[in-house]
């Protein structure tokens, strides 16, 4: 009869259903997620600012050239570029075409060139524009003459909301003009005596501004007088006597 009785019992319980056991969860999923890092963040870096004026400070930080990094081929950082260009304003006094000047103020923009090539939003390159107009519209050439409209230009159509924009926009408006000096000319023969120069005008060499371009101010040198020409006699008195011919 007991054994009749366990029997059944050991049949009831294998026929109840098995309670379902809780999954966990997979450590080498989680540790998978964990390790892979969020692009959408990676890619900006000023996204963890906490209003608009700290990103703003943050990607103009993020665009300004290193203060060790150096640019042509004299190899000028962008504070050797704004000094170069500051002494030069005052080593040109009211106008100058000093070659040793020209060629100082030529590698300050050449550097100027290669850094806004690799850096172009560079918040400090309206400044070293504004310094290499301020200084290049006091030399007479037409290179330095036609980059110095050039940099005006690009002040007022990329940094227009800057001050140096806005400083540009003003000089324009007040009219701005080329200054250059053309080449020099040889003093005119003397007339002989009793004998009227022609007073016809004549036509006047100053070339018409290109369109969107300024007005030009081609200034005329002082005329260079003619070598003299030695006469025969003179040339023969330098060289002295002719060598006695042998017999």
């Amino acid at each position: 009869m007991s054994f009749t009785l366990a029997l059944a019992s050991s049949i009831l319980v294998s026929a109840l259903p098995q309670a379902a056991t809780p999954a966990t969860p997979a450590p080498a999923a989680t540790a998978k997620s964990a390790a892979t890092p969020d692009k959408s963040a990676s890619k900006d870096v000023c996204g963890a600012t906490k209003s608009k004026w700290a990103h703003l400070k943050c990607e103009e930080f993020n665009s300004s050239a290193p203060g060790d990094e150096y640019f042509g081929r004299m190899k000028m950082s962008y504070l050797g570029i704004d000094n170069t260009y500051k002494d030069g304003s005052i080593s040109a006094g009211a106008y100058t075409t000093d070659p040793h000047l020209i060629a100082k103020l030529d590698f300050a923009t050449e550097a100027l060139r290669k850094w806004a090539a690799k850096y172009p939003n560079d918040p400090e390159l309206a400044r070293s524009y504004y310094l290499a107009v301020l200084v290049l519209q006091k030399v007479y050439t037409q290179p330095e003459q036609q980059v110095t409209w050039e940099f005006m230009h690009l002040l007022v159509v990329k940094y227009g909301n800057t001050y140096f924009g806005k400083a540009m926009k003003t000089t324009i408006a007040q009219g701005y003009t080329e200054h250059w000096f053309g080449m020099a000319q040889l003093c005119p023969t003397p007339l002989p005596l009793g004998v009227m120069p022609d007073t016809t005008p004549s036509a006047s060499a100053v070339p018409s501004p290109a369109p969107g371009h300024p007005e030009v101010d081609v200034i005329t040198p002082p005329c260079v007088e003619q070598s003299p020409v030695p006469q025969d006699s003179d040339t023969l008195t330098r060289l002295g006597p002719s060598p006695t011919p042998l017999p």
